[in-house]
């Protein structure tokens, strides 16, 4: 298991607002022991800052691709991003 931290910043497009993808979204990352932020955009999508170790944060990622099932998601951007060394997972404004 890899114990370097790295971050990424995922926009999630589809039918993901309005359908309880955050909370699922913060649920799972707690579970799974990344930090960072997840948050609606004006433009009807999901963004997700996660960090944490890399086995981790590319098992959200894998999340974030499919999301919980009352959301449908029709793609992700993903961008890396210098780790922060945040704690904790929360629902941004």
């Amino acid at each position: 298991m890899s114990t370097s931290s790295i971050r990424r910043i995922v926009r999630v497009s589809g039918s993901v607002q309005g359908v309880g993808f955050r909370w699922a979204a913060a649920d799972h990352a707690e579970a799974l022991g990344v930090s960072g932020t997840v948050r609606n955009l004006l433009d009807g999508t999901v963004e997700a800052d996660v960090e944490g170790p890399e086995d981790a944060v590319l098992q959200m990622l894998e999340w974030l691709e499919e999301g919980p099932t009352s959301a449908r998601v029709s793609g992700t951007e993903v961008r890396e991003e210098r780790p922060r060394g945040t704690s904790g997972f929360r629902i941004a404004g």
